[in-house]
């Protein structure tokens, strides 16, 4: 018997290695692939070769063309965040899952997987359903189409999905109740947040001391630059905290003009996306990450911010908001500080707290960095690996 195969399906996939584009799907198809022969379909993006293999894991890499190069756009970044920011692109969302559905059923004769792992209920756990037949699948989801599109003819869908899946991992314990109410089986239905690099575990923040005039607390904050990272919160605390602070805000998207209005007279700096290893130094260099995540007006939220894991990894002090997931990776007072979403004020002294103790935050920061260990890329998929192996009955 040879090795088996596993398909993966995802709509987020870097261009090129360290590109700032979320790489979590990359990491653990990496990871599967030291077990299993692996193939990533994804949707064509700029810049992207439409076939690559990754040499170091034995991945290949193939992207679909799905509409006109000059308009095909809908995949490069998140697409309902896309969507909502030009509504024009929803005429590419058919032929995205056009194109998806004609290049699954080509994989299914060339490479014949014997299972397929599909990152998000919609739209891959849809097209998946209907196309690939008894080959198991299964649906992990990050958080976004399971805490939005609920409407009725989505949340339909979504149960159809989740009902037939081999497995469904989630990021939280709040989104397991909610993938279990669409039907899914609680026996099939596990925890499994995505895997952070931690490069930099074990390496030391340099000395620091008390904020002040001369040497403000520098403040990170990683993501993409939309509603439900509640930016907009954090820039509204950095106001009003009286406290010397500098914030550096990693990421972009559709937010980014009116949060650069907001922070206007404010010591904030967009640095936009970066590359792994150049956010790793922003990391090592903060004092404290801050994570002011919120439940957006379409229903979205975070489910685990793998940029939040890098950052505890890194021994960052971090101080995140109190949403299922964020609160099952930090423990208030011991390995970061919890404060309810949207609460400004509860922020704003949350900083002024960290800027004015830095035994504080080296405590913190010390206790994050041993929990990030178990969210590994590593320990992660190894994790993965052996619920294939379950799927696979092996």
């Amino acid at each position: 018997m040879g090795t088996p195969r596993v398909l993966v399906l995802t709509s987020t996939l870097p261009a090129r290695e360290g590109d700032g584009t979320p790489a979590f799907v990359a990491d653990l198809s990496r990871e599967l692939g030291r077990e299993f022969e692996v193939r990533v379909v994804a949707p064509a993006v700029p810049g992207a070769p439409a076939f690559e293999r990754w040499d170091d894991a034995g991945v290949e890499v193939v992207r679909y063309r799905y509409f006109p190069s000059r308009w095909e756009d809908l995949a490069d970044g998140a697409i309902l965040e896309n969507v909502r920011a030009r509504r024009s692109r929803g005429l590419q969302v058919p032929f995205l899952l056009g194109g998806l559905a004609r290049e699954l059923r080509r994989q299914l004769r060339e490479f014949r997987p014997d299972a397929i792992h599909a990152h998000w209920i919609i739209p891959q756990g849809i097209v998946a359903r209907r196309v690939a037949g008894d080959v198991p699948i299964v649906v992990t989801t990050l958080g976004g189409d399971l805490y939005a599109l609920n409407s009725g003819i989505a949340r339909t869908q979504k149960s159809l999905v989740v009902r037939e899946a081999a497995a469904v991992t989630v990021m939280n314990a709040d989104m397991r109740d909610r993938a279990i109410a669409l039907g899914a089986d609680p026996a099939r239905t596990r925890i499994m947040p995505m895997g952070a690099r931690l490069t930099t575990v074990g390496a030391q923040h340099p000395p620091a001391s008390p904020a002040s005039r001369r040497h403000p607390l520098r403040l990170l904050a990683v993501g993409r630059l939309v509603e439900k990272k509640g930016f907009d919160v954090l820039i509204e605390a950095l106001r009003r905290a009286q406290a010397r602070l500098e914030l550096e805000i990693v990421g972009d998207g559709p937010e980014r003009a009116r949060l650069e209005a907001l922070a206007a007279g404010l010591p904030v700096t967009f640095a936009g996306q970066l590359p792994r290893d150049e956010l790793a130094g922003r990391y090592l260099a903060a004092g404290v990450a801050v994570f002011p995540s919120r439940r957006a007006a379409s229903g979205d939220q975070d489910g685990l911010p793998v940029a939040m894991l890098e950052a505890m990894g890194a021994g960052c002090a971090v101080i995140a908001s109190d949403l299922p997931g964020l609160n099952e990776a930090i423990a208030t007072g011991h390995s970061g500080v919890l404060v309810h979403e949207g609460d400004v004020d509860a922020l704003a002294r949350s900083l002024e707290v960290l800027a004015d103790d830095a035994e504080l935050r080296a405590a913190l920061g010390g206790a994050a960095r041993e929990r990030a260990a178990s969210y590994s890329v590593q320990a992660v998929g190894e994790g993965y690996r052996e619920l294939f192996r379950e799927v696979l009955g092996r």
